[in-house]
């Protein structure tokens, strides 16, 4: 069997894995909450996070999306999507580097897990609203202290983890494109350099604290050009392989 009727079998990944990062471009930007921190930091807007259970549960109840935004609801549909372009990657890769394409969707699937058990978004909307129609105060009280919970459960450190593994699946995805010929090699030096300046976060920030945000946002234009280079190849791959 050719490795072109052996890709024929991949057809629907490799379309669901460039439609799913398409979408991932146009609406639910990597790094959007990571812009809106650094305009934060340098004051250009005037908003903190809430830091305790009742001031989250006000700003969900008066502006559920900003609420949301702010505990990263867009990285969270954004990593399920990328999560799908990875399984097509694989797909689209594994002639080139099996054993690397296998470590590169290893790497995204558990930093797609960490990040998820350790965002509590959703959670705290709902309890929001269920403390917003409690009846008495030992209701509310008992949705306070299960407010603190989830916001405890809620791990900074988790979630950079998460994106910490991701990167790496980005970085070692990127580094196979350069040797394969389904890529271009534009497509893997985008790519290189969207997902190094995102791992160069991690490098900076017990050094330089201070600029360490800087990388994340900086890195976020290339990584939508990255996406884009990929979402084009992967969709054009399900008609070469029909």
């Amino acid at each position: 069997m050719s490795q072109s009727d052996r890709d024929t079998d991949w057809r629907w990944l490799y379309r669901a894995g460039g439609v799913a990062i398409l979408i991932a471009v146009v609406v639910f930007r990597r790094h959007f909450g990571a812009e809106l921190g650094l305009l934060m930091d340098m004051g250009v807007i005037d908003l903190k996070p809430p830091s305790t259970a009742l001031d989250w549960f006000t700003l969900l109840q008066d502006s559920p999306f900003l609420g949301l935004l702010l505990l990263d609801l867009f990285d969270i549909v954004n990593y399920l999507l990328v999560g799908l372009m990875f399984l097509a990657l694989y797909g689209a890769l594994r002639f080139a580097n099996k054993v690397a394409m296998i470590v590169a969707m290893a790497c995204d699937l558990v930093g797609v897990a960490v990040y998820l058990a350790s965002n509590q978004a959703f959670a705290l909307l709902a309890l929001s609203d269920r403390y917003a129609a409690a009846s008495t105060d030992a209701q509310r009280a008992a949705f306070l202290a299960a407010g603190e919970a989830l916001l405890v459960a809620h791990n900074p450190n988790g979630i950079q983890l998460g994106l910490l593994l991701v990167a790496l699946a980005g970085l070692i995805a990127s580094l196979v494109m350069l040797r394969s010929q389904v890529f271009g090699k534009a497509t893997a030096m985008v790519g290189l350099v969207a997902n190094s300046l995102v791992l160069s976060y991690f490098v900076a920030l017990p050094l330089v604290p201070a600029i360490a945000p800087l990388f994340p946002a900086v890195s976020a234009p290339f990584r939508v050009i990255w996406y884009a280079l990929i979402a084009r190849k992967l969709i054009r791959l399900t008609r070469t392989s029909a």
